[in-house]
């Protein structure tokens, strides 16, 4: 069957030849659309991230339309509003690079912060009907999506129901960063076993089902480490106080002993792996949030 098939190709191939004949193209390669990718001129915007991303943290972050930024190309998104960009950036940095910077040094972001920062306006959507809001890639490159109807307090038409919304941008941020950290330097192994029963099916759970298995809300369920990056984003973002009230409101002795037990791996992780005082990174986090949607 090989044998044949080289031949059959190589038939084709000498009647292709045969056929072809040289044809002359009009005009200069330059000028046919596309081939020199897309060109635009730098606005406001772009100098503004040149100097607050690029400069100082060598982080390109891309909010120009590209379908082939997506990993995934079946995945279809829209565009995100122009408007949205710096407000969106300026969250970043007050909600992550501040705080980290705080309890470590400008050196810690300039290393760690992704070199690329995708925006984009919609959620993407996955086969099984989940929402994907947000993406970390080995490669260095955070995705954030669902951006367009992001409001914080002072923007036009922000209502106290927006700052849901905003929260849910900064705790995916905090999730996408954690899974930056841990593919630098992995969390004990450990961690992996105090649970288990992880599920692909953890859309089926509300978030009060998964604290009572021990899990900080259902996506933790997903595998160890969106539970572990779970852990640590909710931690930051909700605040130690309202992490106890969780606790305090879970019937099961197994779910609340677990989730401290997570609790404490994230707290030894950050101090052992990163010398970071997880207490003070929380409060710093917890303070950026709260003057954005209080």
């Amino acid at each position: 069957m090989k044998q044949i098939r080289k031949i059959l190709i190589g038939t084709i191939a000498c009647l292709a030849l045969a056929g072809c004949r040289k044809d002359e193209i009009s005009g200069n390669a330059d000028d046919i659309p596309g081939l020199g990718g897309d060109v635009w001129t730098p606005t406001q915007i772009d100098a503004w991230l040149y100097e607050n991303y690029t400069k100082p943290y060598n982080t390109d972050v891309k909010y120009k339309w590209s379908q082939t930024e997506l990993s995934n190309i079946n995945r279809f998104v829209t565009p995100v509003d122009e408007a949205k960009v710096i407000p969106v950036m300026k969250c970043l940095d007050s909600v992550l690079i501040t705080p980290y910077e705080t309890v470590t040094n400008a050196d810690f972001m300039r290393r760690y912060l992704p070199r690329f920062i995708m925006l984009f306006g919609s959620a993407a959507y996955d086969s099984d009907g989940t929402r994907v809001q947000g993406q970390a890639e080995g490669e260095g490159r955070i995705l954030l999506f669902e951006l367009n109807n992001f409001r914080i307090k002072g923007m036009p038409g922000y209502q106290s129901q927006d700052s849901v919304g905003a929260k849910r941008l900064f705790l995916i941020i905090e999730h996408e960063f954690g899974h930056t950290l841990h593919m630098n330097i992995m969390y004990p192994v450990e961690f992996k076993s105090i649970t288990g029963s992880y599920t692909s099916n953890w859309y089926n759970y509300t978030d009060g089902e998964a604290n009572e298995r021990g899990f900080i809300s259902n996506y933790a369920m997903s595998g160890p480490d969106d539970d572990f990056v779970e852990t640590l984003a909710i931690l930051l973002v909700e605040g130690q106080t309202a992490f106890e009230n969780r606790i305090a409101n879970i019937s099961s002795d197994a779910g609340r002993a677990a989730l401290l037990q997570k609790s404490d791996a994230v707290r030894n992780y950050l101090r052992n792996a990163w010398s970071i005082d997880f207490t003070t990174l929380q409060q710093q986090t917890r303070a950026a949030i709260v003057r954005y949607t209080k």
